[in-house]
């Protein structure tokens, strides 16, 4: 607490400010990236992998295994707008492939599949 009883705030994470610095502080992407949105590093990110920008390279190499944004996000501990967005550049410098789901709004869910999401659901340690 400073005199007159004014308290700074709390500042942000390094990493976070820095994550918002990589993305030029946008927070919304130009393509549209689902949580669920798989992506995987490009053959020209592995070319060229010792030369691009360091957070390039580390989604590159996390991504040679598809991954989706959330895990991205979960495994990097950054927001998922600026995993987004970081997202969105690097595809749009050839760097990583996005495949998009396929979505069949007449489609019925699959019973099994969310019987199994829920009983995972419920298993989580509270």
């Amino acid at each position: 607490m400073s005199s007159g009883g004014w308290t700074a705030p709390d500042e942000e994470e390094p990493a976070t400010v820095r994550a918002y610095t990589w993305t030029g502080g946008r927070t919304k992407s130009r393509r549209r990236l689902e949580i669920e949105t798989l992506v995987s590093t490009s053959a020209r990110a592995e070319e060229a992998l010792e030369s691009l920008r360091s957070e390039h390279q580390s989604v590159a190499v996390l991504c040679y295994q598809s991954r989706s944004v959330a895990e991205v996000g979960a495994l990097m501990s950054l927001p998922l707008g600026v995993v987004r967005v970081l997202l969105d550049d690097m595809a749009n410098l050839g760097l990583l492939d996005v495949h998009h789901n396929q979505v069949d709004s007449t489609a019925q869910p699959e019973l099994p599949l969310l019987d199994r999401v829920l009983r995972g659901l419920r298993n989580l340690p509270a």
